[in-house]
């Protein structure tokens, strides 16, 4: 028993220590996700490489794997497929259905702007003209051909020579320098742009149409029917063109212009833990001035807008539950996260703990029964010497007396035990001594055998 014990504390001792190993390398360890981002040669990917940068220059929890794909589309499609956690999102090209709202990287409004001696101040008013545009993306055109049909009015790709009709308005490619010249010539009448309004390349576009308009007057303009249009593709959303943005005398525009536009998104998969969700979202709205310093597009990153809880949940771009933690300033704290393994832990303890203790308690039951069984033996020797007279089987008795001592002291030297059961013991081991001492002392001495020699005369 010495030895196994000897043997089982450094194992024990061993065991302790790589679990805590394992279990402080589990919870520290950073997670890694997967991030697909998109456009290729876009903003996006540029920001986002950003932010997987200094998250892992900060030796931050989170680390991003970033893949790239050629558009949207696929990086939706790489997040519904599950080979990615975090995606760039455009909704109306592409919503992958486990797909949850973490941040609006950048807002995209569909506007109008024209020169104001055209008389075209509203989308009705394309009705018949030649509409540019710059080079455009297939979703771009795909939302104008959108609102221009909420109008009746068909888009025209291919613009022809002559006449439009009086139900049509033609897109015409331009670039943006061709933009002052493509109106003075009469090429186009108005140009639409699908971008975010604070960019500096929004800003040029305007600029370009009040310079080739008489006296700089220009006419911006929205769609007036968005809530109508949000009702029927509910996949964009609201957006506003603030007064004054392109200038501040003559104010342009004039007021807040209120139109519809489609969005970047930063998205998660809707299996992805409300933590790890918190902790992203938290990570990129707090290095946004920092990433602004090398990527100015991080300066467009919002946060989804929402009136409630219930509202970002349900609406028809729900907001990942972790993104709402963040938001609402309600995150998990370390008991909460590993709340589950903390009680697993709590009780695989308590039922070790108790199985140590019914095993000390049943290893002190066995040693201390052997010590028992000695003492009833000691009293039954003292017994039996009491009624022997043959001294050779009295000196047996107090061998055994000997040894059942020498046992019991071995055991009280090497296990706890306990005083009650090593005093009845002793008294035992003192009664049988005296009790086999007086038996001898009263005993015939052993007969001795001889030979006698009987002589015969």
């Amino acid at each position: 028993m010495p030895g196994l014990r000897e043997a089982l504390l450094p194992l024990g001792l061993v065991a302790f220590l790589v679990f805590g190993g394992v279990a402080a390398y589990w919870l520290t360890r950073p997670t890694t996700l997967t991030l697909a981002v998109a456009p290729q040669g876009g903003t996006e990917p540029a920001l986002l490489r950003a932010y997987a940068a200094e998250l892992a220059r900060r030796k931050l929890g989170i680390r991003l794997k970033v893949v790239g794909f050629d558009g949207v589309r696929e990086s939706a499609e790489a997040l519904k497929a599950g080979q990615a956690d975090l995606a760039v999102v455009q909704p109306d090209v592409a919503l992958p259905g486990n797909g949850l709202t973490l941040a609006v990287l950048r807002a995209l409004a569909a506007f109008v702007v024209a020169p104001g001696a055209s008389g075209i101040k509203a989308v009705p008013d394309l009705a018949g003209k030649r509409l540019g545009m710059l080079a455009g993306r297939t979703a771009d055109r795909t939302l104008l051909r959108n609102l221009v049909a909420h109008y009746g009015l068909d888009l025209l790709a291919d613009a022809p020579a002559g006449d439009i009709g009086p139900k049509a308005v033609a897109l015409v490619p331009v670039e943006e320098a061709d933009v002052t010249a493509a109106i003075r010539d009469g090429r186009i009448d108005a140009l639409a742009l699908v971008t975010t309004p604070t960019f500096p390349a929004a800003r040029r576009a305007v600029g370009a149409v009040a310079d080739a308009a008489e006296g700089g007057e220009v006419a911006l303009f929205g769609v007036s029917d968005a809530a109508a249009v949000l009702a029927r593709w509910p996949r964009l959303q609201p957006v506003t063109v603030p007064a004054g943005l392109y200038g501040g005398h003559p104010r342009l525009p004039a007021e807040d212009v209120a139109t519809v536009g489609s969005s970047y998104r930063l998205m998660g998969r809707a299996g992805l833990s409300r933590s790890v969700a918190a902790e992203v979202t938290q990570h990129l709205f707090e290095m946004r001035s920092t990433l602004a310093e090398t990527v100015p597009a991080a300066e467009d990153v919002v946060h989804p807008d929402y009136e409630d809880t219930a509202d970002a949940t349900s609406a028809r771009l729900p907001i990942h539950p972790g993104a709402i933690d963040y938001y609402e300033r309600e995150q998990e704290t370390f008991i909460e996260r590993y709340e589950s393994w903390i009680y697993l832990v709590a009780i695989l303890g308590g039922g070790l703990g108790s199985t140590a203790a019914w095993l000390r308690q049943r290893l002190g039951r066995i040693r201390r029964e052997r010590i028992e069984v000695a003492t009833a033996r000691l009293l039954e020797l003292r017994t039996e010497a009491r009624r022997e007279t043959d001294r050779v089987r009295l000196e047996a008795m107090a061998g055994e007396v000997d040894d059942l001592a020498g046992s019991i002291a071995r055991h009280a030297l090497n296990r706890p035990t306990e005083p009650r059961t090593l005093g009845a013991a002793t008294v035992a081991i003192e009664a049988a001594r005296s009790t086999v001492r007086r038996a001898l002392a009263t005993a015939a001495p052993p007969a001795r055998s001889g030979t006698t020699d009987v002589i015969q005369s």
